[in-house]
C-alpha cells in the first residue's frame, strides 16, 4: 500500500533528488512500504533505491546514498502512515469505559496498535496481531515489545478482555522471546480475579520464557465513580495490597534461586495501599517500568535529594505553591520540607488535589483537572506562582483533561503564574527555585 508524502524538508537528500509533496512512496530497495515500521526498517540501509509515483501516475526511480542513521527528509500524513489500530477488546477494567461524558474526543479512542509500542512505548494486548505481523516484527527484530498481559491463563484472559482471541494471542509472547525479542509485560491486577494464585501462575509462566522477559509491572486496577452497568470491581486495601507485594517478592526469589533475575515489580500504589516503605533505588534495576508507576516515588526522591545536595542556593525570598494528587502528597510535602530546611526564606505550600471528576479513588497526579485544582486552592495561599505536575496536561502542554487551559487556570486563580515542572526530581527543585 503506497503512502503519500506530505512534506519534503528543504535541503534534504529527498529534496535534492526532486521528490516533492504529493508524490507517493511505493517501495524502498524493492520492498513495499505499508507503514512506519517498513519505512524505518528499510531506510536504515546506506544505499536506497526508491520508487516514487508522481501525481499523474508516472514512476520515478530515485537513488540515494546516505549515512546509516541519516534521515532523507520525508514527512507523511501521520507518523504511522495509515490509520491507528483501535482496540477490539472489552476489558472489564478498561479505564476509558469509565470516563465521564464531555471530555475531548481523543480521550475516548482506545488504541491497541503494536507500532505505537515500538515508537512510543505504548502497551498492546497482541489481539490485533496475526502470524504475518508477528513474523514481520521478528524479521525486523523490533525490540522491545511492551505487552499488556494481565494473565497467562488463556481462559481467564478471554473472560477479562472479552475477546475470543485474547487467550490464543498469548502464544506470540513465546514466539517473540524465543526469537530474541525483548518483552516488557504489564499485569493490571483486579482483586479476586487475576491476583493470588493466578498472579503466581502468571509470573512463573512469564519467567519460564527466559531472559528476554525484561520486566513485569503489576499495576492495581483504576476505578472511577463512572462504572454504571460495568463489571463490579473492588479496589485494593492494606491487606490485599500487602499480599500482592509478598507474592511478587516470593516469585522473584524463586526465579533468582533458579538462576534467573528479579524482574517483577509492584507499582508504587501497592506500597501506598499496604502502608509499606517504598523499596530503595537498587531494587528497581535501572527503573524499567517507570511509565507504569513502578519506582517513580523512589526515583523522584533520589533525584531531588541529590539535586538539593548539589544546590548552591542557601537563601531565597520566595513563596510558591505546588499541587499534586493525593497519592504523591506525602512525598512532595517531604521534599518541600527538605528544601525549606536548606534554603532560608523559601516557602513552599503543597496542596493535595482530590479528584472530583473521576472520584476520590483516583489519586494519581496525571488525572487531576483544572477545575479540581481551583477547588483545592479555594481560600488557600498560592504565592508568586503555582507549580503543577508534569503529566496532567495533554501532549501539547496547554490543556487539562477537563479542557481547562493553563491560561484559564491562571485567570481563575487571580492571574498567578502557573508553571509545569519537569518529570525529574532536579527539575522539580528548579521549578520551586526559579522564576
Amino acid at each position: 500500500m503506497p503512502v503519500k508524502i506530505k512534506n519534503v524538508e528543504n535541503g534534504s537528500l529527498a529534496a535534492k533528488k526532486g521528490i516533492c509533496p504529493g508524490d507517493t512512496l511505493a517501495s524502498i530497495n524493492g520492498n513495499e512500504i505499508n507503514d512506519v515500521l517498513d519505512y524505518r526498517f528499510y531506510l536504515s540501509e546506506k544505499k536506497l533505491n526508491l520508487l516514487i509515483m508522481k501525481p499523474g501516475g508516472k514512476e520515478k526511480k530515485v537513488r540515494i546514498k546516505k549515512e546509516e542513521s541519516e534521515d532523507i527528509g520525508l514527512e507523511f500524513e501521520t507518523y504511522l502512515m495509515d490509520k491507528q489500530h483501535s482496540c477490539k477488546n472489552k476489558c472489564i477494567f478498561c479505564f476509558i469505559d469509565q470516563l465521564p461524558e464531555g471530555l475531548r474526543d481523543s480521550l475516548y479512542f482506545k488504541d491497541d496498535d503494536s507500532r505505537l509500542s515500538f515508537l512510543f512505548g505504548n502497551y498492546v494486548t497482541l489481539t490485533n496481531l496475526d502470524d504475518a505481523e508477528v513474523d514481520r516484527i521478528i524479521r525486523m527484530h523490533i525490540s522491545p515489545v511492551n505487552i499488556s498481559v494481565h494473565t497467562m491463563n488463556p481462559e481467564l484472559r478471554v473472560k477479562m478482555m472479552k475477546n475470543p482471541r485474547a487467550g490464543e494471542s498469548l502464544k506470540y509472547i513465546e514466539r517473540f522471546t524465543s526469537n530474541g525479542i525483548d518483552v516488557n509485560a504489564q499485569l493490571v491486577l483486579c482483586p479476586g480475579i487475576n491476583d493470588g494464585a493466578e498472579l503466581e501462575f502468571s509470573l512463573r509462566e512469564l519467567f519460564k520464557l527466559g531472559e528476554n522477559i525484561k520486566s513485569i509491572a503489576c499495576v492495581p486496577v483504576g476505578i472511577t465513580k463512572h462504572r454504571d452497568s460495568l463489571c463490579p470491581l473492588n479496589t485494593y486495601d492494606k491487606e490485599s495490597a500487602g499480599r500482592v507485594i509478598d507474592t511478587i517478592d516470593r516469585i522473584n526469589s524463586e526465579n533468582v534461586s533458579a538462576g534467573g533475575r528479579a524482574a517483577a515489580y509492584a507499582a508504587d500504589e501497592f506500597y501506598l495501599y499496604a502502608e509499606r516503605e517504598m523499596p530503595g533505588p537498587d531494587y528497581y534495576n535501572d527503573f524499567p517500568q517507570l511509565e507504569n508507576g513502578v519506582g517513580m516515588w523512589t526515583l523522584l526522591r533520589e533525584e531531588f535529594m541529590q539535586a538539593l545536595d548539589e544546590c548552591t542556593v542557601t537563601s531565597l525570598s520566595r513563596e510558591v505553591s505546588a499541587v499534586t494528587g493525593t497519592a504523591a502528597y506525602p512525598l512532595i510535602s517531604e521534599l518541600a520540607l527538605e528544601a525549606q530546611k536548606k534554603i532560608e526564606g523559601l516557602k513552599i505550600h503543597v496542596y493535595a488535589v482530590t479528584n472530583k471528576l473521576f472520584g476520590e479513588s483516583i489519586t494519581v497526579s496525571g488525572l487531576i483537572t483544572g477545575a479540581d485544582i481551583v477547588s483545592a486552592l479555594e481560600g488557600k495561599t498560592v504565592g508568586e506562582k503555582l507549580i503543577i505536575p508534569p503529566n496532567c496536561l495533554r501532549s501539547e502542554g496547554d490543556m487539562f483533561l477537563d479542557n481547562m487551559t493553563v491560561d484559564e487556570l491562571s485567570e481563575k486563580l487571580g492571574g498567578v503564574k502557573v508553571m509545569q515542572n519537569g518529570p525529574s526530581g532536579g527539575e522539580l527543585l528548579e521549578a520551586w527555585l526559579t522564576d
